[in-house]
């Protein structure tokens, strides 16, 4: 498809969850809703179409070893827009993938710079390991790198206790906050256990990856702070089997790691319905595939919520909360055409039709 050639897309446009449309054109790599005029080299598909999908935490450039050479971040890249997935939030990565910005073909990227962990407090080559007193220089440093997020690991296995255990005292997390707040960049957090979730909260925390260890508690704290949570329940389906690995030298965390599991649905499902926003994320690039989105939207719904709102957590709710447009007329035109409607069986999303990357068919 020339850069002069003119898309066509007819069925049902979902501009929102509640917005459909009979059509659209792509033209000059850009969304519009009316005819253009003269256009010649007309090419034309039908479907039911939505915005590019959205990746709220997936990790281009890293492996379970740590950072990978450009070749296999390509792969990774690949894999996802093929899926579907044409927005990612790299929720921490330790290579430099700043080149896949010059790659039409490639999903666009919103960085989150280099995980900031306490020393030997998580997976070895993925993240700064630092004490809190240089937490602060670090949360600054990597606001600088990434695009408007930084990444902290709020707890992880404390050897001393033999379970998971918060990494930064409070007074910490409300410097680094802060910090990155004054910057421009909002914070996440990786948190698996209940003990950092309320410091980070009330620090004034803007997300938090993972999120099992939520409480009735800690619930109406996330809710009354407008807190977003992306719950990567692919990644959680891991944990028994990750328990099953410590149970010699850790038993305490294993049978935590079991607990976070077992109510790992009642979890997701009680925050949805406290008004906790709740996003797409896979946390593909660790030790998953890059390609799950679908998977993870099935099981939000297997969780309990609403397949609309499934579907609005990996299109237009996730875009808006990035800050990123959908089907916008005059919008890069990064979408993608089914053969059923998504909002009536998620599983679709499984099967794109055609992906549409900055204007052009791709995959």
């Amino acid at each position: 498809m020339s850069d002069r050639a003119v898309l066509h897309v007819k069925g049902r446009v979902l501009v929102g969850p509640d917005e459909v449309r009979d059509e659209l054109w792509v033209v000059g790599g850009r969304i519009s809703y009316e005819r253009p005029v003269g256009a010649r080299d007309v090419r034309g598909v039908e479907g039911w179409v939505l915005p590019g999908l959205v990746d709220a935490h997936c990790h281009v450039g890293l492996d379970q070893h740590g950072p990978v050479p450009d070749e296999v971040s390509e792969k990774q890249a690949l894999t996802d827009r093929d899926a579907g997935t044409l927005l990612v939030r790299d929720a921490g990565s330790p290579s430099d993938t700043r080149w896949i910005d010059d790659r039409a073909d490639l999903p666009k990227i919103i960085r989150a710079g280099r995980h900031i962990a306490r020393t030997r407090r998580y997976i070895r080559n993925y993240a700064h390991e630092i004490e809190p007193e240089d937490l602060v220089a670090y949360v600054a440093r990597e606001a600088a790198r990434g695009d408007g997020w930084v990444k902290l690991v709020g707890d992880w296995i404390d050897r001393g206790t033999g379970d998971l255990g918060a990494c930064w005292p409070r007074d910490a997390v409300e410097a680094a906050i802060a910090e990155a707040h004054r910057l421009g960049a909002r914070v996440t957090a990786h948190c698996f256990a209940e003990d950092s979730l309320r410091d980070l909260v009330e620090a004034g925390i803007d997300c938090v990856e993972h999120a099992t260890g939520l409480t009735e508690d800690t619930i109406p704290l996330f809710a009354s702070r407008g807190v977003a949570i992306v719950p990567t329940l692919v990644n959680i389906a891991t944990f028994p089997r990750l328990a099953d690995g410590g149970d010699a030298k850790f038993p305490r965390w294993s049978a935590h790691m079991r607990r976070l599991y077992e109510r790992r649905y009642d979890t997701v499902r009680a925050a949805y319905d406290a008004g906790i926003p709740v996003y797409v994320g896979t946390d593909a690039g660790g030790t998953l595939p890059h390609g799950l989105v679908a998977a993870e939207v099935a099981e939000l719904v297997t969780a309990g919520i609403p397949r609309v709102e499934a579907l609005s957590a990996t299109t237009w709710g996730a875009r808006r909360w990035l800050g990123r447009p959908g089907l916008d007329e005059g919008a890069p035109a990064d979408l993608v055409v089914y053969e059923g409607d998504p909002r009536a069986d998620v599983r679709v999303l499984g099967a794109p039709r055609l992906v549409v990357l900055n204007g052009r068919p791709v995959g």
